[in-house]
């Protein structure tokens, strides 16, 4: 059984593998403010996309992406905003989660585009 730490990063693994995959493109990994993260900053055509991931072993307690709260939200648009910012980026941007249950039994992999606005 993987610890939390290892089952996060195997999922972060999985979720650009998908998105490379669909042809985005990877801009940062794991990019830091403050005490805050963003998990994957990725290109989609023209457009910034600021990905968290989120993986379970089981959906006994719901989905993986339902613990992307509004209080985690508004985190993730802070680091975004900084992103932006460092960067000067002019670019359209949004926000998608991928939600990831993954165990012995299968691997789920559910990509949320545009999952919550600013």
């Amino acid at each position: 059984m993987a610890t939390h730490n290892e089952l996060g990063q195997l999922g972060e693994d999985m979720a650009l593998k998908h998105l490379l995959e669909k042809g985005y493109q990877l801009l940062s990994r794991n990019f830091r403010f403050k005490h805050l993260e963003i998990d994957l900053i990725m290109q989609d055509g023209d457009k910034l996309v600021f990905v968290e991931v989120k993986t379970r072993q089981t959906a006994e307690i719901g989905e993986p992406y339902l613990a992307v709260t509004r209080t985690k939200q508004k985190q993730i648009i802070k680091v975004a905003n900084h992103y932006i910012i460092e960067n000067d980026l002019h670019n359209e941007s949004r926000f998608d989660i991928v939600s990831i249950v993954h165990n012995s039994y299968r691997t789920a992999i559910e990509h949320i585009d545009n999952a919550f606005t600013p």
